[in-house]
């Protein structure tokens, strides 16, 4: 940070990247695929971190001449590439606010959210543009408009005259830590999507806990599969290697284009969905493929499975770890666990319906497992903890949690505790602290099963079924009404066996069911060809859209 903000306790993660600059200035920072080209994607086109500083100065001065400043709200719907980086970080330097929302999560769930947010900017390609000129009313609050690409038939400038020519430093935004830095807009996977609010304090201590925990150093490359991580990497000093792949379909993606990406840039680190990790894993299992340069993966966006976490492994070298690390849009990263001690300890316990463990909570966190409750809780009270192995809901705080949703005072009672001058934030999901400090996943708290007699809850119970070989995976939902819902058992067969006797298949199930105290109460399963997901990381099942599936299907 320059010294004539050093006293004013300025926190900018933009600086950042200004420092980066600084300390290696002709190290690439971002690296994106030249697709247009002979090569089909053998080429690349970068920008070196003085570049990307001098880039989004440029467009800084530019932003502010066109009206976006500090407080701006701004939707920005740029695809993964040396603009979207240069824009971001062009943003954070003004001081303005992006507002990030998941095209992939469909057309009218972004329009809501976009019009949720009353931004008064926005910046995007030409085909988000056509979508705001068709949908008008969702848009009311813009009053400035800018077009990354070429201009179709719309108003407004285009990215090329926003840039300012030639390059003068940018005075810097002096924001402080509890300023409003972004709006990043949740998936709604397992709700209705929301705005959450992001400090500049909350970024700059996400950079810190992430380099860290994983001893990041300047200089690495990094592979990251989901857009919004990668924006870590220039702050971090990491080489942002960007894949040619459609981030809302990790499950799809192509292996090839991955493994080639690691090979030809020699990738120290990688980002991954367990879905991606899947993908690419089954690929270079089947072909014996290495991954050598690989040092270290970090999984995240739903449970990993020890088996994918096994076959992917089987790419690395003896010394590689991959993380799976848990946390949400709201608090993220709140624990991690390596997969050494995964597969060498806590798998066992795991197929035995413990839950997945998540390993220990990050340094500076502080994770309590309260009573189960679907209403609001006003006031911390450590009456509401749970002894250490009790099942309860997950509550973490600390400097990295979003205290707020953007203008949403009824999920902030059903998910905020306040707490003198902090805010524990209720995760929604469930799980338990063993004696050795280490957080146990059991699943979303929405998706529990009350029956009659017990609660049933989905990760512990469909880890029994996961054991059959022939389960890829399995889900847990519950028919009828609470508190005398019945138990239904959802299975999506393995695509690598051709001929499945379901009926043997089904016997074998409620074998495995009768044999554990957790599943006892199970006797009805349904077969699904393929699981509806969530759109980021094609990973976390919509349990909610399988209990209307399988309703319809037992009377």
């Amino acid at each position: 940070m320059p010294d004539e903000y050093a006293e004013e306790k300025i926190v900018n993660v933009a600086f950042l990247l200004r420092e980066m600059a600084r300390k290696q200035p002709y190290t690439r920072a971002v690296v994106c695929p030249l697709r247009q080209n002979r090569y089909k994607g053998l080429a690349y086109t970068h920008l070196t971190f003085r570049q990307l500083d001098r880039e989004s100065d440029c467009l800084a001065h530019g932003l502010i001449r066109h009206g976006i400043s500090r407080g701006t709200r701004t939707i920005l719907m740029v695809r993964p590439s040396l603009e979207f980086f240069a824009l971001t970080f062009a943003l954070f330097k003004c001081g303005a606010i992006p507002v990030v929302v998941d095209p992939g999560m469909g057309i009218k769930r972004m329009l809501n959210c976009l019009s949720e947010s009353k931004a008064t900017a926005f910046i995007g390609l030409p085909l988000a543009h056509a979508i705001r000129i068709c949908a008008p009313s969702y848009f009311k609050s813009l009053s400035t408009s800018i077009t990354v690409g070429k201009r179709w038939f719309w108003r407004g400038p285009r990215l090329r005259d926003v840039r300012h020519t030639p390059w003068k430093p940018f005075p810097m935004a002096k924001t402080q830590k509890d300023e409003t830095a972004a709006i990043l807009f949740t998936t709604g996977s397992t709700g209705p999507a929301k705005g959450v609010v992001y400090t500049h304090g909350i970024f700059d201590a996400q950079v810190r806990q992430i380099k860290n925990r994983f001893d990041i150093k300047p200089g690495e490359i990094d592979l990251p599969t989901f857009p919004l991580f990668a924006l870590f990497d220039p702050a971090l000093g990491m080489t942002a290697v960007i894949p040619d792949m459609d981030p809302t379909k990790p499950a799809r993606v192509n292996p090839e284009r991955i493994i080639e990406l690691i090979l030809n840039h020699g990738v120290d680190n990688m980002f991954a969905s367990p879905a991606l990790l899947n993908r690419v894993g089954r690929y270079g299992e089947t072909l014996n493929i290495k991954l050598p340069t690989l040092k270290r993966v970090i999984s995240a966006g739903a449970p990993a499975l020890p088996d994918n976490l096994e076959r992917f492994s089987q790419m690395l070298e003896p010394e590689t770890e991959i993380f799976p690390g848990y946390g949400a849009t709201e608090a993220m990263p709140v624990s991690v666990m390596g997969s050494h001690e995964i597969l060498g300890k806590t798998r066992q316990l795991s197929e035995q319906g413990y839950g997945i463990c998540v390993g220990r909570v990050l340094p500076g966190l502080k994770v309590c497992i309260i009573q189960i409750s679907d209403e609001p809780i006003s006031q911390w009270s450590d009456d509401l903890v749970v002894p250490d192995g009790e099942i309860g809901e997950i509550t973490v705080k600390g400097d990295l949690v979003t205290r707020q949703y953007f203008q949403r005072k009824r999920e902030d009672l059903l998910s905020k505790i306040e707490e003198s001058t902090s805010v524990w934030h209720r995760m929604g999901d469930l799980g338990w602290m063993d004696t050795e400090g280490r957080l146990w996943f059991c699943g979303r708290k929405s998706h529990r099963v009350i029956t009659e007699t017990q609660t049933l809850f989905t990760i512990p119970c469909e880890a029994i079924f996961n054991r059959h070989p022939q389960v890829f995976r399995s889900a847990l939902v519950g028919i009828r009404p609470r508190p005398k819902q019945k138990p239904i058992i959802c299975i999506e067969l393995e695509k690598t066996h051709k001929k499945k006797n379901k009926k043997k298949i089904t016997e074998e199930l409620l074998e495995l069911a009768k044999d554990s105290v957790l599943t006892q109460e199970i006797d009805t399963i349904l077969y699904h060809k393929s699981f509806p997901v969530d759109i980021r990381h094609n990973s976390k099942i919509f349990r909610e859209k399988l209990k209307i599936w399988a309703q319809a299907r037992v009377r």
